[in-house]
Order: C-alpha cells, then structure tokens, then sequence
C-alpha cells in the first residue's frame, strides 16, 4: 500500500522547515561546467540533520527577470552503495547548479543508491518516500532554493518487503514534496529484469509541478523508450520533459539515448532535460534539448553539470510552426 497526504498524492510526513529566500535564473543559456566531486575534493558526507539556515547573503535574490525563461540544470555524478557520500556528492553538484543560476536541478536515476544489476542491497538500503534520506534531499532543495528532482530507492511498505518502488521526488524550495512519480516501465530487457526488484508504479495523472509558470512533467529512463507516457505528459501541459536515468552503458547505447532525447522533445514541442548516471554504472550524455530537437548543453561520461534556459516564447513559437500536438488524432488509454 502506497502512502498518502493531502494535496500530495503518495505522500507523508513532516516537511522540515525552509528558508526564506530562493535563487535566481542566471544570464548563461548554455553552459556546461565540470567540477570535482565530493570524493575528489576529499570532502566529508553530511551529519543526517540537514541545517536548512545557510549563511545570509550567499544566494542573495536578483533584480525580477521575466516568468517567461528560467534556466534548469541537469547533474551527472556516480552514486553507488553509500547513500551518505551520494547525498554529499548530490549536494555539491546543487550548489554549483544554484551558483550557476538554476532554478530547476535534475539529478539521475537511483540517486539515492546505484549498483551495476539490482538485487538485495537496493531493497535493503530502501526507505520510505518519508525517511531519512528523502528528508535530506528536501533540505537540499531548501538550502539553495530550487527545484530539485532526483531518483530514489522507495520502500512500499504494506507488508511488501521484498521489492522496491523506483522513485522520483520533486522537491520544492520551501521543502515541500512538488511531485512524486514511480516508474512504470520496468528495466527488463537488454539482459535485465528490474521487475524482480522494483514494483511498476500505478498508472496515474501525469506528474508535474510548476515554476514560474512553466510546467514540468516527470517521466524515468526506461520510460523514454515508450513514446505514450512521454505524449501524456505533454498533453497535461508541461513544456518541459524532467527524464533521470541510469542508463545502462553497452552497444548503440548512447546513439539510441540521445536519439530518443531528440524524438521526445522533436514529436512532443517540448524541451527535454535528462539527467544520467556517470560512468561507470550510466552512459553519461547527460544534455538539455529543445523543442525543435536542437541539443543545448551535453555531457560526456564524466561528473559534471549543464544547464539552459527555458524560453516559452521559443516554445510557442514551436508549436506555431510545427502544431503537432494539436493535430494529432489519436488519443492514449492506459494498458494493462
């Protein structure tokens, strides 16, 4: 069984307290930037209480800039066993995406734990869409006053205590929970079978939130190769496609990948920014793409951000252009 809150489909718990402050857009459309990570800088993972008072003036708020852009930022980096030096990875790619005038941050697929092939050490290592580690990635969100949406290892609960749900959270920067989406497309194929470790999540109302009046929809890695749940989210108004990934490195991989970023966005009129894994356990090729199908920002195999504006005047004059979601005749009904 799946738990609840009000106003937040699949949701409870506290939310801890958030500053009162955010993070502007920066003036970089695009830009990709590689940095050490936290390993590299000999850094120490956090305590498990995130402070959620940073120092005053650090993220100071800029002059208002038109609601109509607002720069997002994909973070490659490669979590694996050790949630705690995840987070303290996680958060140093947030704060150079912060530093870089992202309002939106979008981190990989199992970001919360990564292994090579799943199996007991991600249902072990899982927690509820309240615990601990959730929580922390919440503080994140607040400390540097974006939107943060990362991958998650969720325990069901309901007496399941042999599979996992896998998880994407959207974290606002007041803390609160923005979204929530569990994959339904399941990793089982190319040698793999997630189903024998993660439950498909139900097919519910696409999942989206909004910043500054443009809306994000949330759709996860394998899910890409299923143009219908990506089309869903597209006609619940998001002009932005939010896609973490860990996709898994070997022949043709990356081609298909950065072939299928282009499709969605190209077929959709949508921007697309998709969030992978590093190498070794993801392909990289982290990239930001836009409505026409142009790449903006690109990532290779290594740790490191990229981020770009969204421009809903380009958008729409997209959708003027090439009105592809309007003249289409055929409508999506779930499947079985």
């Amino acid at each position: 069984m799946q738990p609840s809150e009000p106003g937040v489909p699949g949701i409870t718990g506290p939310s801890p307290a958030a500053p009162d402050r955010t993070v502007g857009a920066g003036s970089a459309a695009s830009v990709v930037v590689s940095y050490s990570t936290t390993e590299d800088a000999g850094l120490r993972p956090p305590e498990s209480h995130v402070d959620l008072e940073p120092a005053a003036g650090v993220y100071p708020a800029p002059a208002p800039e038109s609601p109509r852009s607002i720069d997002v930022a994909v973070v490659q980096f490669a979590p694996h066993t050790d949630k705690d030096a995840n987070l303290a990875m996680l958060r140093e790619q947030v704060r150079a995406a912060a530093e870089h005038g992202a309002r939106v941050v979008v981190a990989p697929e199992y970001s919360m734990i990564a292994v090579a092939r799943l199996d007991r050490r991600v249902v072990d290592a899982a927690e509820p869409i309240t615990g601990p580690w959730v929580d922390r990635l919440r503080g994140l969100a607040a400390e540097f006053g974006v939107h943060l949406v990362a991958g998650v290892a969720e325990a069901p609960g309901g007496g399941e205590s042999d599979r996992i749900y896998n998880t994407l959270v959207a974290a606002a920067p007041d803390a609160e929970f923005a979204a929530v989406y569990r994959k339904v497309h399941l990793y089982d194929a190319f040698g793999f079978l997630e189903s024998e470790v993660v439950l498909p999540g139900e097919i519910a109302a696409p999942a989206t939130f909004v910043v500054d009046g443009v809306v994000f929809g949330l759709q996860t890695c394998f899910d890409l190769r299923f143009p219908e749940g990506c089309r869903r989210v597209a006609t619940a108004g998001a002009h932005v496609l939010l896609l973490p990934a860990q996709w898994v490195p070997g022949p043709a991989k990356v081609d298909q990948w950065t072939t299928l970023l282009r499709a969605r966005a190209i077929e959709n009129t949508v921007y697309v920014a998709a969030a992978d894994q590093a190498a070794p356990r993801g392909a990289g090729s982290s990239m930001i793409v836009d409505p026409m199908g142009s790449v903006l920002a690109e990532l290779g195999e290594t740790t490191g951000i990229a981020t770009a504006r969204i421009d809903l005047a380009h958008l729409e004059q997209t959708r003027a252009t090439n009105p592809s979601l309007s003249l289409r005749r055929f409508e999506i009904t779930p499947g079985s």
